[in-house]
């Protein structure tokens, strides 16, 4: 589609736009439509002035779903994010935790989410009785795709790539697209059953090595930063498991022979801790940073600030500096 006019932004309606991301958003008019309290009818003639005024099809039907063209594509964060800016900076609003009815999405590890939920259950509770948690489990080790897609509200976790280039972005001067925050630091121990056969001799570099393991992983891939570091050893280990949760990895580890390497703060909240031996690693591995990072359109929200204060008081007061 072309149009012959060139764009007028004196002319261009510009609640053409709001259309357009709720179109994005839902890739369908008829939830559009009842999200602006609009007439499927309306929505559609808003969908064909905006295509006239920018020349593009924005979206074109397969079958029953939308799908939006190139120029749709790259146009849309765009939008998202000057819609978004407008309303903060005009109608900013308050947040009221006691009458609020917000749902907030959270992106952890259980072996964070151990240590965090309770806490903030709690706050919940108190403070904000109408407002509802949902925690989805962590499937990589960087977030930004999650947040971006807003999946979820922040993401809290050991994320050493995106950390990197934040950093670099912040030391650039760059406007960056995600804001972070430490939470804490912590280090890994090699954890086994009560009566393993290593449970009461020294843990050298040969017996870990010789050992059967597993391996936590999010990603699902069986090799991980403790390999690497082995690796830098001139070591190997055998990993005969993997999971996607540390918890599981705990109650299978107190279960059999296995060895595996589980966050230090994590052991204490199992519930069974008594059944497990922890040993420092005979070799050294990085210290995790563990940082919660959200999408900066959510920066200004009220509502977002609020969570934000839950989640940083209860990491201050379970890990003290």
């Amino acid at each position: 589609m072309e149009t012959n006019a060139p764009f007028n932004l004196r002319t261009f309606d510009l609640n053409l736009l709001k259309v357009f991301d709720e179109v994005m958003a839902g890739r369908s008019l008829t939830k559009a439509a009842a999200r602006l309290s609009l007439t499927q009818p309306a929505v559609s003639n808003a969908l064909r002035r905006l295509r006239a005024s920018l020349g593009d099809e924005l979206l074109v039907r397969k079958g029953r779903a939308l799908e939006p063209t190139a120029r749709a594509t790259e146009l849309w964060p765009i939008v998202r994010e000057s819609l978004r800016n407008l309303q903060s900076t005009l109608a900013p609003g308050v947040f009221q935790p006691s009458s609020a009815e917000n749902v907030f999405v959270l992106a952890m590890a259980d072996a964070t989410a151990a240590e965090l939920m309770p806490g903030l259950v709690d706050a919940i509770g108190n403070e904000a009785p109408g407002v509802s948690l949902r925690v989805l489990p962590l499937t990589t080790r960087d977030p930004r795709k999650l947040l971006d897609s807003e999946r979820a509200d922040i993401a809290i976790g050991h994320f050493p790539m995106a950390m990197a280039e934040l950093s670099l972005q912040d030391q650039k001067g760059e406007v960056p697209t995600y804001m972070h925050h430490r939470l804490f630091q912590g280090d890994y121990v090699c954890v086994m059953r009560e009566g393993h056969p290593y449970a009461k001799l020294p843990l050298t570099l040969n017996r870990y090595c010789q050992a059967r393991h597993l391996l936590v992983s999010f990603s699902g891939h069986a090799f991980g930063f403790v390999d690497e570091a082995l690796a830098e050893k001139g070591g190997k280990r055998r990993v005969v498991l993997t999971v996607n949760q540390f918890f599981t990895a705990g109650k299978v580890v107190a279960n059999s022979d296995l060895l595996t390497v589980l966050p230090r703060h994590f052991v204490n909240v199992t519930g069974f801790a008594d059944q497990l031996v922890q040993r420092e690693l005979p070799f050294k591995v990085p210290t995790i940073q563990v940082d919660a990072v959200w999408h900066h359109r959510q920066d200004a929200s009220a509502a977002h600030a609020w969570l934000r204060s839950k989640v940083l008081a209860l990491a201050d007061k379970a890990f003290p500096a």
